[in-house]
């Protein structure tokens, strides 16, 4: 009993012993892909792979002559009914003239019923056209600004900022809506993966502070964001003679602006 007692004492304090060489794992980034909103032919591309951008710059334009003349079209039955509007203010305007005219006969026992008449129906009438005009082109507008927007996404902007990591399209080929066309590493993205064997996953939290070291660089503090729920083998790569547990945990953690590593690059992590 007491050699039991024993035995499960030294597995509990294996369990909460601190890894002495660190844990190993490699850094990691989520790349940002800029995709074409729309379907077009790729007709000029503005970046190269390893060329660092920043938001707002141009990264690639597509062929834009169907939505250069939707917005030329529009512009056009705007400019129009905004003309057929003057006209028919000025015709209310006549109208109206009219009817005061009308009503002040009317008042000296001048004028006749009939054109009265006629003089408001046509003032009304004036009125309601030139409500109906202004209505359609408030709509008009908006389907003027409608298809400037769809002009203005021909030509694709950053919306972030980091080097460009790869490039999927080149100038001449055809782009499928929503297909990425660049993929671009932001800083802030770039974060550490490692794997804590299940022996030593006790005491390991969300939260948790870690020291991350590399070959050649200073160490660095990071905070665990991610403990994978589901044990996994030891990777290949990750394998090594001093580490020779088989089942381990997927961790991630991540630092404010990110971790300035490059990813794919081995890293030795230690808990604080």
């Amino acid at each position: 009993m007491k050699r039991l007692v024993l035995v499960l004492l030294l597995a509990l304090g294996a369990c909460g012993e601190k890894p002495e060489e660190g844990w190993l794992g490699y850094a990691e980034g989520d790349s940002a892909m800029a995709a074409a909103p729309q379907a077009g032919w790729l007709t000029d591309l503005k970046v190269e792979r390893g060329q660092v951008v920043k938001r707002g710059d141009l990264l690639f334009v597509l062929d834009n002559t169907s939505q250069q003349a939707g917005r030329d079209q529009a512009q056009g039955a705007l400019a129009q009914a905004r003309a057929a509007l003057r006209q028919e203010q000025a015709n209310l305007a006549y109208a109206r003239t009219e009817l005061a005219r009308q009503d002040s006969l009317a008042r000296a026992n001048a004028g006749t019923p009939t054109q009265r008449d006629l003089a408001r129906t046509n003032a009304q009438q004036s009125a309601a056209r030139v409500a109906q005009l202004q209505a359609q082109i408030r709509q008009m507008e908006a389907g003027l600004e409608s298809a400037a927007y769809g002009l203005s996404q021909r030509q694709v902007t950053a919306q972030t900022e980091g080097p460009v990591q790869d490039i999927y399209f080149r100038p001449g080929e055809y782009v499928a809506a929503a297909t990425p066309v660049v993929s671009i590493l932001p800083p802030a993205n770039i974060y550490a993966r490692f794997f804590v064997p299940q022996s030593q996953l006790v005491g390991v939290k969300l939260g948790q502070k870690v020291q991350i070291a590399c070959d050649g660089c200073k160490p660095m503090t990071a905070t665990i964001t991610f403990i994978a729920t589901q044990v996994e083998y030891t990777p290949p790569v990750i394998f090594s003679i001093g580490n020779r547990e088989k089942l381990v945990f997927k961790l991630e953690a991540r630092s404010a602006g990110g971790l300035p590593i490059h990813p794919g690059q081995p890293l030795t992590v230690k808990p604080l």
